[in-house]
């Protein structure tokens, strides 16, 4: 069992929180529990993952994406007041990382995404001071067909694919997980071959077809489900605690 304030004091210094302008607060959201015994991590603070936190007699929810948005209302109504009050009503802790456990090189969504696509990190990229991004290479050039089947395997889904070229072969690759569609012509300036991120917009298909960078789409969800994992697993060898991690599916 753990301090709930030396745990979140530890994961703010680790992942360098006060580094990022997020669209969020990064930490401690909601205070439950002041010690913790079990933590369940999740990408999303959903009811569903609160509710399975209930039933595993978690004292803390670990996540990437979890409350109070820049740009949302502030009323604690609706969904939020339902996924709140649950919370609160079983003393279960939020903590929530966004941008800086996208970029931890260590334990962010970017690195462990690559290391299990078993690519080498060259550098960072970002273009606004924080470097969210990673580019890394492949050990020797590949098709985009074969490294759809490397996503494939790692995900569990079919990424969306764009391309100028029939199939082109990759060696080295910007990847930025979730909604980073606008990181997709920094990734181009960088003159890299390939560019993977979670999501994708209208007008990248014209940039991949205009700039001939190909573009995979692997899903925000699925490119973000390693990072809280991670995290989490350097808390329980930190504190002693136990941790579960549980997976949704989610198409997006």
């Amino acid at each position: 069992m753990a301090r709930l304030s030396d745990i979140v004091a530890f994961s703010d210094e680790l992942l360098n929180v006060s580094q990022f302008k997020d669209y969020c607060p990064n930490g401690l959201q909601i205070e439950g529990n002041l010690t913790v015994k079990k933590i369940v991590s999740g990408v999303t603070a959903s009811q569903a993952i609160i509710n399975g936190a209930v039933e595993l007699n978690a004292d803390l929810v670990l996540v990437h994406h979890g409350f109070f948005w820049r740009g949302e209302s502030s009323a604690i109504v609706g969904i939020k007041k339902k996924r709140i009050h649950a919370l609160l009503q079983n003393n279960i802790s939020l903590l929530a990382y966004h941008l800086p456990l996208d970029a931890h090189k260590l334990c962010g969504n970017n690195a462990q995404l690559i290391e299990r696509l078993s690519l080498k990190v060259i550098t960072s990229f970002g273009g606004d001071g924080s470097d969210i991004g990673l580019i890394a290479e492949t050990e020797t050039p590949i098709t985009a067909r074969e490294f759809i089947v490397r996503l494939e395997s790692i995900l569990g889904r079919q990424p969306t694919h764009l391309s100028a070229f029939e199939n082109k072969k990759i060696k080295t690759l910007a990847i930025c997980s979730g909604a980073a569609q606008s990181y997709f012509e920094l990734a181009i300036a960088a003159g890299v071959d390939a560019f993977i991120t979670g999501e994708v917009s209208e007008q990248s298909y014209h940039l991949a077809l205009e700039s001939g960078v190909d573009y995979f789409a692997a899903g925000h969800h699925a490119t973000e489900r390693y990072g809280v994992q991670a995290l989490a697993e350097i808390l329980v060898e930190k504190f002693s605690v136990e941790h579960e991690y549980l997976d949704l599916d989610n198409p997006i």
